[in-house]
Formats: structure tokens, C-alpha cells, sequence
């Protein structure tokens, strides 16, 4: 059984209740005991976190990421991707079906499931295929993934785009009250693209994804979606076009909800200048324009999680011509450190950048796997620890996660993970906490 902590002395933030204040958290038994300002009743056996100066949340929440277990474990296993998420500060995360096999039947599921208990040190929840193998031909048997214990259906980078697929797999998701989340991309007018269609393409020489690759699958989710009267979530958007698109569909009471990743945020597509294969995601690092409708769209509701898409891959396959390199950032460990700088900035409020990594996602998500995104008493204890201004500089080589790829390698970033915390248990402490400050 976890023992009792108590942490003290910090600067408690929980969107689900609205809560902001400063004081102590009193955690027993892998549950929320107690939030007060001051908590005098300590159990015998508790240790204590003095979190004076950082903020106390609860644990981060990840809807879109890639574990690689099974078929591609040389680029990440669920122990080393929940080890990284740990060091981020995530508590939950769902992992994608683009593994081989894919994850487009109850073994498959049932594998993940397994592998999760033994091996991961946070909460792992599956996402199932809508087709089988993702070959978007089929669709796969959503009822018995459903049983199974998926959290949502999708191809994941497998565009649905046979739209009598979709409107079926729409119609079915009704039943089991499960989004259908989709890669947005029109393969027409994507295919052989590498980078963003714009100047930067055509002074690097590359070819250029439009934003109408991403936008017209949106429109057309949207409308089917409107249709049938289901659930869609909308994976990374990253253009100001989608984001008009949703705003558009949300006030015509579509029951849509959304996505952006912390690398459509804060990098635009200057960054594969230098070809730079690090930088080379799908969909592409946009335009300043875009970055600012993102921004806009986060405060004013329309988009409605942050999520990593963490992507992780071999030194090997990056390192190579950029047209041959594969789409992905590892983004686990520098997610929170990089979106503190749109905090720091201005352009966001802190309590809203928590929301949508916790609250949000939760909302999503559903109560089928438990309360979670909140600290709400008798609530599982996950809950993340950060200083917001502590400064550190991205060492990829320190990284938990076997995924090296990121274009903020060397970079400083304000704004640290200290601890997190996933059922009552420490399952990540930064070596910057003091020796007495026991977690």
C-alpha cells in the first residue's frame, strides 16, 4: 500500500474545481485525503514535500502520443515512453494503434493492457483502430474494442478517407460513446510533401503541404459529423483555417472537440531551416499567422487540449536526407517546459495552460477509467509538481524516452517538472529537489 505524503507550502492549481490558492495537499492510501492551508493532522508513516515557490497540479493528462510497443521497440517501449511522460509530468497517457500489429482487436488491446501492468509506471490507456490494420477499407469491430478498453477510435496517421467509412464508423461510435479521433489530411494534396507550401519550401527546395490538405478532411468530418450526430475529436490541428473551421462548428452545435501540440504553438516553420529533420513533423510547423489563430483559438475554447504527439524515432532514421527522414518529435520531456514560454510571454494564462493538460483532456476522456484531471478528495492521487520559472537546458542525451528527435536539443526553456506523482507513489523526482524535500 502507498504510504502518506504531504506536500506542503504550494501554490495549488485544479482547474475541475476552479480552485487557486496556497497550501497543503494531504495524500493516503493513493487518494486525495485533504486540501486545506494549513493541514495540522499529519499520519505517523508521512513523508513531506515542502513545494514553497512551485505549483502543485493535478498530473497531466496525454491523449495523443506513441508508444511503438508492439512491432517498433527500437524507437520506444511503453516502460521507456512512460518513464518520459513521468519526467514531463503526465499521469495518464493514450497511446495510438499505429504499432504492428495494430491495435485493431481485443489481443492486441488485451497486449497493451498487460505489457501497461508490468512496465509502465503511469496510467496507459489504448486508442483502437476504426479499420482494420488502419487500411481504411473495413471497419474494424468497434464493439469489441469498446469491451476491451479502448479510450477512442482511430487511424491515426491514416486519413479515413473514404467518407462512406467515416459516416459508418461515425454511426457506430454512437453506440459505445467513444470519439472518433482523426488525422486530418487529404493525401492528394499532401503526397510527396515535406514542409509547410510556402517560401520556406520553395527556398529549401521541398515540396509543401497547404493547409488545405488538413482543412478540407476537417470540413468534411464536420459535416458528417453534424450528420450523425457523433463525436469527433480533431488530432494536431495547425492551421488558422481549421481553427475557424471548428469555431464555426462548435457554435452550430457540432460535437466536435480538438487538439493542438505544443510544437504547433511555439515553433514555426523557420525551424527545418538547415534541413533540419528534427523539425519535420505531420502536420508541418506553420506560419506566425497560424501560430497566433492557435493561440486565439486555445483561449477562446475552440480548441480544447494540448497533446503531445509524441513521436519518437531512431537517431538513424533522422539522420539522413530530409525528404527520407520520418514525420516526428519526441515531446514528452520538453512538452511543459516549452509551453511555459507562451505563459511567461503573455499570450496564455497559466491556470488556462493547466486546464487544458488536465481538466480538459479528463472531460474527453470520461469517467469509464476513473476521476481523473482533478484533486478533488477521494480522487486518484496523480498529481505533477513544477517550478514555473526554474530554468534548465534540453539534454537530450538525459532523456528517459529512447526518441532523441527534437529541434530544442541545447535550448533553455523556463519552467521545470519537480516531481510527479501517479497513484499516491513518486514515479518521478528531479535530482534539483533538496534531500529533505522527500516525495
Amino acid at each position: 500500500m502507498n504510504k502518506s505524503m504531504l506536500i506542503k507550502n504550494g501554490r495549488i492549481i485544479d482547474p475541475s474545481q476552479g480552485l487557486d490558492m496556497t497550501g497543503d495537499l494531504l495524500v493516503s492510501g493513493g487518494k486525495i485525503k485533504s486540501v486545506a492551508e494549513i493541514i495540522k493532522e499529519i499520519p505517523a508513516d508521512c513523508s513531506i514535500l515542502d513545494a514553497r515557490h512551485m505549483v502543485v497540479c493535478p498530473g497531466f493528462i496525454d491523449f495523443h502520443c506513441h508508444l511503438r510497443q508492439p512491432g517498433f521497440e527500437e524507437k520506444e517501449t511503453i516502460a521507456t515512453g512512460s518513464r518520459a511522460a513521468a519526467a514531463g509530468g503526465f499521469t495518464t497517457i493514450c497511446c495510438m494503434p499505429n504499432t504492428s500489429p495494430a491495435l485493431d482487436n481485443k489481443a492486441t488491446i488485451d497486449y497493451i493492457k498487460a505489457a501497461s501492468a508490468a512496465d509502465a509506471c503511469i496510467r496507459v490507456l489504448p486508442i483502437g483502430c476504426i479499420t482494420r490494420g488502419r487500411a481504411g477499407k473495413e471497419l474494424a469491430d468497434m464493439g469489441e474494442l469498446a469491451e476491451a478498453g479502448v479510450v477512442a477510435f482511430s487511424d491515426d496517421g491514416s486519413t479515413i478517407a473514404d467518407s462512406r467509412i467515416m459516416k459508418q464508423a461515425l454511426e457506430y461510435s454512437l453506440i459505445f460513446g467513444l470519439p472518433i479521433s482523426d488525422h486530418c489530411e487529404d493525401a492528394m494534396l499532401s503526397e510527396g510533401g515535406q514542409i509547410n507550401e510556402g517560401i520556406i519550401a520553395t527556398r529549401l527546395g521541398l515540396r509543401g503541404i497547404p493547409n488545405a490538405a488538413e482543412e478540407n478532411i476537417i470540413a468534411r468530418n464536420i459535416a458528417l459529423a453534424k450528420l450523425t450526430g457523433a463525436r469527433i475529436h480533431i488530432c494536431h490541428i495547425s492551421t488558422h483555417g481549421s481553427v475557424e473551421l471548428i469555431r464555426l462548428a462548435k457554435k452550430d452545435g457540432v460535437k466536435i472537440t480538438a487538439e493542438v501540440t505544443p510544437h504547433h504553438l511555439t515553433m514555426d516553420e523557420e525551424m527545418v531551416l538547415g534541413y533540419d529533420t528534427n523539425a519535420k513533423v505531420n502536420p508541418p510547423l506553420r506560419t506566425r499567422k497560424d501560430i497566433d489563430a492557435l493561440i486565439k483559438g486555445l483561449k477562446d475554447g475552440t480548441i480544447d487540449i494540448i497533446a503531445t504527439d509524441h513521436a519518437p524515432h531512431t537517431a538513424n532514421e533522422k539522420l539522413c536526407e530530409f525528404s527520407k527522414a520520418p514525420f516526428g518529435i519526441s515531446g514528452f520531456e520538453t512538452a511543459f517546459g516549452s509551453l511555459m514560454k507562451l505563459v511567461h510571454n503573455g499570450d496564455i494564462e497559466l491556470n488556462l495552460l493547466i486546464s487544458k493538460m488536465t481538466a480538459a483532456p479528463a472531460k474527453i476522456i470520461g469517467n469509464r477509467f476513473g476521476t481523473l484531471g482533478t484533486l478533488k478528495v477521494e480522487a486518484p492521487a496523480d498529481i505533477t509538481v513544477f517550478n514555473p520559472d526554474e530554468e534548465w537546458t534540453v539534454d537530450t542525451d538525459k532523456f528517459y524516452s529512447k526518441g532523441k528527435n527534437t529541434p530544442l536539443n541545447g535550448v533553455e526553456l523556463k519552467g521545470k517538472i519537480l516531481a510527479t506523482i501517479y497513484n499516491g507513489k513518486a514515479v518521478y523526482k528531479d535530482n534539483s529537489l533538496k534531500p529533505g524535500d522527500k516525495a
